[in-house]
């Protein structure tokens, strides 16, 4: 072999060289873009999560003496993070004859639909929660207590 073709080899085997680190310093400096993006969309998931745990928890149903309540349809809606409903109420003669689930925006809570007729079997809003559609049922239950609130009696006296 003459000095032409081993200065050729010597240059190849350094550009291969090279190639070979920018290549591993390309795949570290993407895995350590993964891993970052990873951990801070972990973080800010569980951050959401936190927060939609605690609007559940801090769901109140009032009790809605119906005898307070006019005759009429009302509308009432609640929300939260990841859940929202829209409904409307019919009240006639002191009782819920209707409610009719408007919208329902959830995740896996479709079941909790059905909590509109155990309402209006009990004629009341304590009833138990969907198993598997908890929050939907509490989001659902606290639309039908916002539409009654609306169609409460004025105590008022002149």
């Amino acid at each position: 072999m003459d000095q032409q073709e081993n200065l050729k080899i010597f240059i190849w085997k350094i550009n291969n060289g090279v190639d070979i680190m920018k290549k591993k310093q390309l795949l570290g400096f993407i895995l350590i873009t993964v891993i970052v993006s990873g951990i801070y969309f972990t973080g800010d998931y569980y951050s959401d999560l936190r927060t939609y745990r605690k609007q559940v928890n801090e769901i109140n149903i009032d009790s809605i003496n119906m005898m307070d309540i006019k005759d009429g349809t009302y509308t009432g809606s609640y929300e939260i993070m990841w859940i929202s409903a829209i409904v409307e109420v019919t009240v006639y003669n002191n009782e819920i004859v209707g409610i009719e689930l408007i919208e329902h925006k959830n995740d896996r809570g479709t079941p909790a639909e059905i909590i509109t007729t155990r309402v209006i079997e009990t004629q009341s809003l304590e009833v138990d929660v969907i198993t598997g559609a908890t929050s939907s049922s509490k989001v659902i239950l606290k639309a039908i207590e916002n539409a009654l609130k609306s169609g409460l009696k004025s105590t008022r006296f002149c």
